[in-house]
């Protein structure tokens, strides 16, 4: 399978928000009049032995006989009414997606990924991931030997391929075996992944490594959490959400940016979301504590 090299590239991050991060015949009648017969004479006399009289026949009576004769045109016939034919859409291309990550298939971020993509009628998920965590190796692959492959399941039972190797060799082994996505959605990663982090994030490693082979590719991060509480990955799906129902179309039709990059910040209790904003990746940190 040929694939172009793709060059473009989309960052996104996001800021944190202070509010609550047929008709009837006529009819008519007529009269037919039968005359009745002449009256019979009486009988001419003769030497009859006695005088008689002639019987006396009275005249049939004049019968009138009424028949009712409906008159019918030719039948009336509807024309059959004209049904237009049931206007069906197609239903959408279903986005075969590649889902895969850097801290492991076991990992939280990528089963609230992988759950969320499921649930979605238009999208058909596809997991391998690496075996163990390879967080911060970028987009190094294995070469020479073949790579060990295992089924598995993620934390809440989907079925994946746990590749033993880097994040890019994940991806790398799931082209090799013949399967073909639309997209490569990577993450949903525990921490953050901008500025000079992007050169070393195993997650954006394996989305890159799909753009390159001319799949366009989605790497997400959820932000660290301030200390004691929780990595909050719902934050991640809502995100992602937000941005797959804008962009899905462009995906189906191959014309999709070749790599995103999303960060999500994991905001404080009471703190929630309040915009996105598309950025250039930094090339330094230019003395900021990205951590």
């Amino acid at each position: 399978m040929t694939r172009t090299r793709a060059t473009a590239a989309l960052l996104i991050a996001l800021s944190l928000g202070t509010a609550a991060c047929s008709s009837d015949s006529d009819s008519s009648a007529s009269t037919t009049t039968i005359a009745a017969p002449a009256t019979s004479t009486a009988p001419v006399e003769t030497d009859a032995p006695a005088e008689t009289d002639a019987p006396t026949t009275d005249a049939p009576t004049t019968i009138d006989v009424t028949t009712d004769v409906a008159t019918t045109g030719a039948p009336t016939t509807d024309a059959p009414t004209t049904t237009e034919a049931p206007t069906t859409t197609a239903a959408p291309k279903v986005l075969e997606v590649l889902v895969t990550n850097d801290d492991g298939y076991g990992a939280a971020g990528i089963d609230a990924v992988v759950e969320y993509l499921r649930s979605r009628p238009d999208v058909h998920v596809t997991v391998w991931a690496p075996l163990t965590n390879q967080s911060g190796t970028g987009d190094k692959s294995t070469d020479g030997e073949a790579t060990s492959i295992t089924d598995v399941t993620t934390a809440s039972g989907f079925p994946a391929k746990a590749v033993e190797g880097f994040p890019a060799d994940s991806v790398n082994a799931a082209l090799a075996s013949g399967y073909t996505p639309d997209l490569v959605v990577s993450g949903s990663n525990l921490g953050q992944n901008y500025g000079p982090l992007t050169k070393v994030s195993g997650t954006v490693g394996a989305a890159a490594t799909g753009a390159r082979l001319g799949i366009p590719a989605i790497a997400i991060s959820q932000g660290l959490p301030a200390e004691g509480a929780s990595f909050d990955f719902p934050s991640s799906v809502a995100v992602l959400t937000e941005y797959l129902d804008g962009a899905i179309d462009a995906y189906r039709a191959g014309t999709g940016p070749a790599l995103v990059s999303i960060n999500v910040p994991t905001c404080p209790v009471g703190v929630a979301l309040l915009s996105t904003l598309e950025i250039i990746s930094a090339a330094g940190d230019n003395g900021r504590q990205l951590g």
